[in-house]
């Protein structure tokens, strides 16, 4: 989340950060400080926005009991129907 709303401030900042606490931030190769007001105001944007998104990454996968089903046929056949459906949620909805 942090590194995340750096970028989003200056996209091209350099920077370590050893520990917890944002006032530690070593800005390196010329990148100008940024304030850590700031850069806590864009993680809370950058929160929200992935949370607002949260149901609708739940609601790719097919149900339970659908994917149960996938699985038992997946068994009996030799095939790969419940993979290749998870798989495809995974790939349409990466984590942030």
């Amino acid at each position: 989340m942090l590194v995340e709303a750096i970028h989003r401030i200056n996209p091209k900042a350099a920077f370590t950060l050893t520990g917890e606490d944002l006032n530690d931030i070593e800005w390196l190769l010329g990148t100008s400080p940024i304030n850590v007001s700031d850069i806590e105001a864009k993680m809370a944007d950058v929160q929200a926005e992935y949370d607002a998104l949260q149901y609708q990454r739940d609601r790719q996968y097919p149900s339970i009991g659908d994917q149960l089903d996938m699985q038992y046929h997946d068994e009996l056949n030799g095939t790969t129907t419940w993979k290749d459906a998870v798989a495809k949620v995974k790939s349409d909805n990466p984590k942030g």
